[in-house]
């Protein structure tokens, strides 16, 4: 079954072409014969597969002859081999095979076989194909082979077992649910089985990989992770269903196309009644189905029923396993559901409903609500979905609790059906303001951050609702997981001026205050609002939550501004207490800030990194992987960044994202990702995040604002915009409440950055008034840094070397060798390659500005190649070779290089295995130009290549690297070392 729409490229079949050619061909010395018989459902991609193959052979030397059965069953004898050799005679041109040909065909035409004419004929047969073969190898490829006739059966019996004195291969495919009962193929098979040369190969469908590659092939562009989901739900994997359903959704049509309902119900009605029945039971059940259910729904004898199950496990309809039957493509459901009427339907439900409600368990809870409700009874749904949010919520499963309880908000104002006997069901009295409070508070930790502030503004309106101060404090714990922290640090300190909030509540406020403070980078408020907190607590019985919340603050706050040692110790004896207490956000709040102390202020990166990992496992374990796990996650991959493992960063951020967080932690993992979308010079991603970021924090968001406005900044600045560069720095300057003297630190060096390369440049003019703010920037860091603890002040140290060294450009419009080299060895010390690279490029820069010491300016921008090369930073690397190409400095081979300095968790300088290894030695050439940032194009006239060759380059080169940019592949390109 193939598509003819267009044609969509093979995908998820490397391995199995492999095989293919292995059996049919390269294992198969002169005289011998070999066979693959594919099978395997319809549309999973046999007949493609044989056309594929056959071409490969055909292009090996092979003589590949290719023919389909027909489903006509003994009608037509020898049928596939006489439509093949007519195509081949078709497509011949020399006289001499046409007329071995037509002698193979006469033989057909001339003998009927009969049983004692049988054998002769099979001999003459394989004597004709002998001399169309002319001494080449010969390959039958042949179509549908279910359908095969009883003559070509027996020539197959023949040839493969050696009687026909000839080199032959044979592949054939085979659609699995045809071969049931006593169908004459599957003692065929049984026989040839028994031969070495023969293989019989199932051809699975596509794993989730594949078919997301083969849906982003038919739609041009990547699927958003829901409609992957679905459509990978909906397909099965299987190649053919997967192009239908992907062209629809290219093509901008709803619902499910007539070629694919027509084939998966001619499937469904080709059951007899007792397997037909079976599979509508699946469909509306919940899967697994478990076989003691099915019999209590479906109520057949079991003998009948297990028949009905194998009648359609053997049409490839269901899967059976250990825990119960389901559907081999849930667009079976989808089909099937417009087939049943109303009745039928509620029918099914209720007898699924009443035989659960016979076992009770609570595992069972889930489906009895979604049965009840569907048969019609949402008064005894409504039970069970609030008992399976319960249990949900019980094993921190917070996303299926949120399911529950909003089904439960729906089953409590769904109008009863009138039953079978006519009578209506009693409705169930339920409080609504605890349903609300509860769909609310799952939806919170489930990520649904909006979702959460609607049903909070619902429970407010109910009269029965909790008090205003108790409202006032989830509503900002909402908001500032939205990113809204403005409106968040609002809503706490009106419960805090409120005379009517009890001290518990106020106690609350007062550390999840504390913790917001934290995350706007305002550490001195921090402290004292947590250490209010902590007085408040020391008279209020059972605030946990808040001691090590407010701990947490406190320990973070005196480790920035005061002993690092001492705060580092309140933070650790914060997480010992959130173990013992056991509840998970204040797990994953301890870990948190521990993780984020470590990799920022403090600048023990590895230990940070490890603790952020840690952490993460753990909250996942507690059920927060969307929220709090994304966070530890972002913060993990910030730490690698800065050590140089941008590779394993990738690696961090990509699982992070399948969680699909929203609201402030959406933000944290965006921002992390676009970190290194800069670094590697991916403007197109890097711009989509920053785009995503400003929206979410449209509606506030002060805690991401500098960290957003900083990587705008350095993202202008690589695409040579220096004048959007400076808008972003002065907007961080002036919107900042932040007394991060690291982030501070930071933003002064980008904006003075972009002042000094835009003097370079002469883009822009350099702009004064903006120059002596960034001066007293620097000015008020460098004061406030002093008091700092000694990490804090180390970190920012560095950045102000950076900003000195960016002064001295705009001051001679050279720079000065001495502060560039002294920023080098300050970020050398702090084990951030990045910054270190970029520090020897200017210092090169600068020497070569001034005419001296050119044979150091030459091992200095070999050092920063090599580390800019390692970590695969796409625009640092392009800006060395600039400088190096004006200074006629070959980067290729180092003259006696220094060495780069080993960092203790860093990647290497190459990788431990090359990754480039799988590409030919063209392939590396087309790379190698790509890097350049050639187009396809200038690629081609360099090489003497059309551009449709090169794109044919490209293509194998993505695919072999598994990468999907060319500012992918030119970062493993980078960063393996290759020219």
């Amino acid at each position: 079954m193939a598509s003819d729409v267009d044609t969509a490229p093979l995908v998820g079949r490397t391995g199995t072409m492999a095989t293919l050619r292995s059996a049919l061909y390269d294992d198969l010395r002169p005289g011998q014969t070999g066979a693959v018989f594919l099978t395997g459902e319809s549309g999973v991609g046999k007949t493609r597969l044989l056309t594929e193959v056959g071409e490969q052979l055909r292009q090996t030397g092979a003589l590949v002859l290719t023919g389909t059965c027909l489903d006509i069953g003994d009608a037509s004898p020898l049928h596939p081999v006489r439509q093949a050799l007519r195509r081949l005679d078709a497509e011949q041109a020399q006289a001499r095979t046409t007329s071995a040909i037509r002698g193979v065909l006469q033989v057909f035409d001339e003998e009927t076989p009969g049983p004692d004419g049988a054998g002769a004929l099979l001999e003459r047969v394989a004597q004709g194909l002998h001399v169309v073969a002319g001494g080449r190898p010969l390959v039958l490829v042949l179509d549908d082979l279910q359908w095969v006739d009883r003559s070509t059966r027996q020539l197959l019996l023949y040839l493969l077992a050696g009687l026909g004195d000839l080199q032959l291969s044979v592949l054939a495919a085979i659609r699995a649910e045809s071969l049931r009962g006593a169908h004459p193929l599957r003692r065929v098979l049984t026989e040839l089985r028994r031969l070495r040369s023969v293989r019989v190969i199932d051809l699975m469908p596509l794993d989730r990989s594949a078919t997301d590659e083969l849906a982003t092939a038919v739609v041009g562009a990547p699927l958003p992770p829901d409609a992957a989901d679905q459509l990978w739900q909906r397909s099965g994997g299987n190649p053919f269903v997967v192009e239908e359903l992907a062209r629809d959704r290219r093509d901008g049509r709803d619902g499910l196309s007539d070629t694919l309902r027509e084939v998966f119900l001619d499937r469904v009605d080709a059951l007899p009644q007792p397997a037909h029945a079976v599979v509508h039971a699946v469909a509306v059940g919940v899967e697994p189905v478990e076989h003691w259910l099915l019999a209590q729904v479906v109520r057949l004898p079991e003998e009948e029923l297990l028949d009905a199950v194998r009648e359609a496990v053997a049409h490839r309809l269901l899967v059976g396993a250990d825990d119960g039957y389901r559907l081999r493509h849930r667009l079976v459901a989808e089909v099937l559901a417009h087939e049943l009427l109303p009745a039928e339907r509620a029918a099914l439900h209720r007898r699924y409903a009443e035989a659960l409600t016979a076992v009770p368990a609570e595992l069972h809870q889930a489906r009895l609500a979604h049965h009840w409700r569907h048969a019609g009874e949402p008064a005894r749904a409504l039970p069970a979905a609030m008992a399976a949010a319960r249990e949900a919520e019980r094993l921190h499963g917070y996303a299926e609790a949120h399911r529950h309880w909003s089904a439960a908000l729906t089953l409590a104002t769904e109008p009863a059906a009138v039953l079978p006997d006519g009578a209506r069901p009693e409705p169930v009295e339920v409080d609504r303001a605890e349903l609300l409070s509860h769909a609310a508070e799952a939806a919170h930790h489930s990520g649904e951050h909006a979702r959460a502030l609607t049903l909070l503004e619902e429970l407010a309106d109910d009269p029965s609702g909790p008090p205003v101060c108790a409202l006032r404090i989830r509503r900002a714990r909402y908001l500032a997981a939205a990113g809204r922290s403005a409106p968040a640090e609002q809503e706490y300190r009106r419960v805090l001026d409120s005379p009517d909030c009890t001290p518990q509540e106020r106690c609350t406020a007062a550390a999840r205050l504390a913790e917001l403070l934290l995350h706007l980078g305002r550490y001195a408020e921090a402290g004292d609002q947590a250490r209010e907190a902590l007085a408040l607590a020391a008279d209020v019985p059972g605030t946990t939550s808040e001691v090590v919340m407010a701990s947490a603050a406190l320990g973070f706050s005196e480790a920035f501004l005061e002993d690092p040692a001492a705060g580092l110790a309140v933070m650790r004896q914060a997480l010992d207490t959130a173990e013992r207490s056991g509840r998970p956000e204040d797990v994953a709040c301890a870990y948190l800030h521990l993780a984020e102390l470590l990799t920022g202020p403090l600048n023990i990166l590895e230990e940070g990194v490890v603790v952020a990992r840690r952490g993460a496992d753990r909250v996942a374990e507690l059920g927060l992987g969307r929220t709090w796990e994304t966070r530890l996650l972002a913060v993990a991959t910030n730490g690698l960044f800065r050590v140089g493992q941008w590779a394993e960063a990738e690696k961090v951020v990509a699982a992070a994202l399948r969680h699909r967080p929203s609201g402030a932690d959406a933000v944290e993992l965006l921002l992390a990702r676009c970190r290194l979308s800069v670094g590697y010079g991916d403007v197109e991603a890097s711009d989509r995040d920053l785009e995503a970021v400003a929206t979410v924090l449209a509606g506030g968001g002060a805690r991401h604002v500098l960290p957003m406005l900083i990587l705008r900044a350095g993202l202008a600045m690589w695409q040579g915009r220096h004048d959007l560069a400076r808008q972003a720095v002065q907007r961080g300057l002036t919107e900042s409440r932040s007394d991060d003297v690291i982030v501070l630190a930071t933003l002064a060096w980008h904006g003075l950055r972009a002042e000094a390369e835009a003097a370079a440049s002469r883009t822009i003019e350099v702009d004064p008034n903006a120059v002596r703010r960034l001066r007293e920037v620097v000015d008020r860091v460098t004061g406030k840094s002093a008091k700092a603890g000694a990490p804090v002040r180390y970190v920012a140290e560095g950045f102000l070397a950076l900003c000195d060294a960016e002064l001295s450009r705009l001051d001679d419009g050279r720079g000065d060798p001495a502060l560039w080299e002294r920023s080098a060895l300050e970020w050398d010390r702090r084990n951030h390659p990045y910054p270190a690279a970029y520090s020897r490029l200017r210092q090169a820069e600068a020497l070569l500005a001034r005419r001296s010491r050119v044979a150091t300016a030459g091992k200095l921008l070999h050092r920063a190649y090599a580390m800019a090369q390692s970590l695969g930073a796409v625009p640092l690397t392009a800006e060395i070779r600039t400088i190096a190409s004006r200074a006629r400095v070959t980067l290729d081979a180092a003259p006696d290089p220094a060495p780069v300095p080993r960092q203790r968790a860093a990647a290497p300088a190459g990788p431990a295995v090359d990754e480039l290894a799988t590409l030919t030695a063209r392939e590396r050439e087309v790379l190698a130009a790509v890097a350049e940032g050639l187009t396809n194009r200038e690629i081609g006239q360099r090489l003497f290549i059309s551009e449709r060759t090169i794109g044919v380059h490209v293509s194998h080169i993505f695919d072999k690297l598994q990468v999907r940019t060319r500012v992918q592949a030119s970062a493993i390109f980078l960063r393996n070392g290759a020219e």
